[in-house]
């Protein structure tokens, strides 16, 4: 009485695709990020300060606000 529906199949294909494709993804983003945070691992300073260089190379006005306003927190917490 219960007849096998042929498009019953079609959806676990599409299933198993988009699972492997998944999986697949993941594996790349894991990679891309383990040999990102080994980069970083090994010149940690370096990059830092490569980075904020080159952010004050491109916003120079909001650069200097931050070096203000640390100043102003520096020398507040070092005043004797």
């Amino acid at each position: 009485m219960s007849q096998a529906n042929p498009n019953e199949s079609r959806p676990r294909e599409f299933s198993d695709q988009a699972r492997g494709t998944a999986q697949r993804v993941a594996e790349s983003a894991a990679d891309y990020g383990q040999s990102a945070a080994q980069h970083y691992v090994k010149e940690p300073a370096k990059d830092l300060l490569g980075l904020a260089q080159e952010y004050a190379k491109d916003h120079p006005d909001v650069a200097a606000c931050w070096a203000f306003g640390l100043g102003i927190l520096v020398g507040w917490k070092l005043k004797p």
